[in-house]
């Protein structure tokens, strides 16, 4: 029994120092504009929920969930994430395909994580995503307006829709022009 315990052991640790070696000397093809893998969508995603579920505050949104901050969320998220995750007239974001992993579609998908967990990404980012960390250019208000947008961008009151669809631009074949930028700095920058 000793033996096969110690096999055990040594082909555990060969398998650990194969797999570090196998990244550590660039065998992981580091493109972005190829599919992504079944092994790194099946563990990579539900690592990444596992990891917000465990660290993000179980704090409630503190801004109601009215006209005013919608259209507020709105805008913030047409100036700032939109070129990404898509908007009302380009549901396929510009950007989408150029991240691995690919960036959420959320016109198609709309975010169903809780909102503690949605404003812990945008306050914070996801690494190795191309999700920058909004906390430095949003303030704590943009953001939880951005997140209750998210939450209620499947089922926006009309006048919200509305004025969605005049932000995002007229045609689905023109490239959407964002109102100003509700951002502290870091023109350009993209959700």
């Amino acid at each position: 029994m000793r033996k096969f315990w110690l096999g055990f052991v040594i082909a555990v640790i060969i398998i650990f120092v194969g797999g570090f070696l196998y990244v550590r000397f660039g065998f992981v093809d580091p493109r972005a504009d190829i599919e992504i893998g079944h092994l790194e969508r099946d563990l990579a995603m539900p690592s990444l929920d596992a990891a917000v579920d465990r660290r993000a505050p179980d704090i409630k949104n503190p801004i109601e969930a009215n006209d005013a901050n919608l259209i507020a969320g709105m805008k913030v998220y047409q100036a700032n994430c939109a070129s990404c995750h898509g908007d009302i007239h380009h549901p396929h974001g510009q950007l989408a395909d150029s991240f691995y992993p690919r960036a959420p579609q959320f016109v198609d998908d709309a975010p169903d994580m809780p909102e503690n967990q949605n404003f812990y990404i945008i306050q914070h980012g996801i690494r190795l995503s191309g999700m920058p960390a909004w906390k430095p250019i949003l303030n704590e208000q943009q953001m939880w307006q951005v997140t209750i947008f998210l939450s209620h961008m499947d089922k926006l009151p009309p006048d919200v829709s509305t004025q969605w669809k005049n932000a995002a631009g007229g045609t689905t074949s023109q490239p959407s022009q964002p109102d100003a930028p509700a951002q502290k700095g870091h023109a350009g920058m993209k959700m």
